[in-house]
């Protein structure tokens, strides 16, 4: 199978270092997190990927030339601008016409790959995406009225589930890809509406990487040994 990697964003909430560099290169440890979703993959038998470049996409391109892994690396400018279901379109001719799997360039769960892919042939559904449950980053207030009984934190499990991000995708897709405006979430709504959608639900655990403060989580976690998204 193919990785489709969407690997263009400006990646603003963690300007402190997307000044410099896409945020797929900001490093964890020795290697930039981009590297560590594809080893990931790599783990499963899965070497092939597509990298749909963007924003400062000329620096990725760059830390591809010298790919030291048994990957098969493509690197594809998909524009400045444009939007999720658009990159994914501007890449079709390179799946050929095959299942595929679909992931952000910033984005680290231990999800089994493997577990993922079998789910989605079962389901005979065009899109399978990963669904979890967070813990929150906000304070949750139980409220009467004006006055503030509780502040407490969200937590996993509250009923609520989301798009984790982690795609099994079958090449039908691109019929729902209109341009480079298409934003892939609104694609799968409307996926969602004729039934061509499930859901593979991921309990791991997850830390996402949308500020500076994410990142040094994520640092520590990788220099103690304690990652979870490593194999």
């Amino acid at each position: 199978m193919k990785v489709v990697i969407l690997a263009g964003g400006y990646g603003t909430r963690i300007s402190e270092e997307t000044n410099f560099r896409p945020k797929p290169l900001i490093k964890i440890g020795e290697k930039p997190i981009i590297w560590h979703i594809m080893k990931h993959y790599s783990d499963f038998g899965i070497n092939e990927f597509i990298i749909c470049c963007g924003y400062k996409g000329e620096m990725i391109q760059e830390y591809f030339k010298e790919n030291n892994e048994k990957w098969d690396v493509k690197t594809i400018d998909t524009g400045l601008e444009t939007m999720t279901g658009g990159r994914l379109k501007k890449i079709q001719k390179y799946v050929n016409d095959e299942t595929f799997c679909v992931t952000y360039g910033d984005d680290l769960k231990n999800i089994n790959i493997d577990e993922l892919v079998e789910f989605h042939n079962k389901s005979e559904k065009y899109v399978t995406l990963s669904a979890f449950q967070p813990g929150g980053r906000f304070g949750l207030l139980e409220l009467h009225n004006d006055n503030v009984l509780k502040i407490s934190k969200k937590i996993p499990g509250d009923g609520y589930w989301y798009n984790g991000g982690y795609y099994v995708v079958e090449p039908n897709i691109f019929e729902y890809l209109e341009n480079e405006s298409t934003i892939l979430e609104e694609s799968l709504n409307k996926l969602a509406t004729e039934s061509q959608v499930s859901a593979y639900k991921y309990d791991g655990p997850y830390q996402p990487m949308d500020t500076l403060e994410d990142k040094k989580k994520l640092e520590k976690m990788w220099n103690e040994g304690n990652a979870y998204w490593k194999s």
